[in-house]
């Protein structure tokens, strides 16, 4: 087991993950702004789901004896069209999904971390099935008739 390398991994995650939750916080409450109360409910709840992903990432580092840490990261764009955000966060989710897969197996030799991870993953494919679930429905049903659910 290379716990160095584990640690990497989980520092890198942890801050791209923190990065993300706030983009995701931040876009729910531009989402209940605009009154879709709904939609601005699943973001803020991601954003405290994925923060707990943080904490048990920065768990893991502290276990292995490194150094906890969530480095500076670069803004992230919000999003005023509900579509647009949800089509960028897909496109975000069909790039990274299949390198996370990658990074998995690759801590394979560290069983906890690759537990961590494996539940990681498998909430990233969640999240992504549950994107494109959207668009799929807002073209069969129509942005009005999505919208109107999302209240």
């Amino acid at each position: 087991m290379n716990k160095d390398y584990s640690i990497q991994i989980l520092q890198a995650y942890a801050t791209g993950l923190a990065a993300q939750s706030m983009q995701h916080k931040v876009q729910g409450k531009v989402f209940a702004s605009m009154g879709l109360s709904k939609l601005a409910s699943k973001y803020a709840d991601h954003a405290t789901e994925e923060m707990e992903w943080v904490d048990k990432f920065i768990d893991r580092i502290i276990d292995l004896g490194g150094e906890a840490k969530v480095e500076a990261s670069p803004a992230q764009k919000i999003y005023t069209d509900p579509v647009e955000f949800l089509k960028a966060d897909l496109e975000v989710s069909v790039r990274e999904v299949p390198n996370l897969g990658k990074i998995v197996l690759s801590v394979a030799e560290d069983l906890t971390t690759y537990d961590l991870m494996k539940g990681y993953y498998q909430d990233e494919e969640e999240d992504m099935a549950w994107s494109d679930q959207q668009l799929k429905l807002i073209e069969c049903i129509g942005l009005q008739n999505w919208l109107i659910q999302q209240l």
